[in-house]
């Protein structure tokens, strides 16, 4: 189950790499090699892992979405007449 979750932090971590410092793409590189070797992580490289996907991927709750959701949909006419 854990290389599962190996393979799912790294493809979501992906798109991110321009917001990394040199060292975590460095760092990520590496991980990457060995999650393409199908080769499961330390417990070190585990835990940087998990820190760059919580530090970079940000996931919104369903109540956040749905409140921008009736924020934008409400009241289009109001922007319209203060122009």
């Amino acid at each position: 189950m854990r290389i599962l979750d190996q393979h799912k932090l790294v493809r979501e971590l992906k798109d991110y790499v321009g917001k990394m410092t040199s060292a975590e793409k460095y760092d990520f590189e590496m991980m990457q090699k060995r999650d393409k070797d199908e080769e499961e992580l330390d417990q070190i490289a585990w835990s940087k892992l998990e820190a760059l996907h919580k530090r970079l991927v940000v996931r919104k709750s369903k109540q956040e979405i749905e409140e921008l959701f009736r924020k934008m949909s409400s009241n289009p006419n109001q922007e319209k007449g203060n122009g």
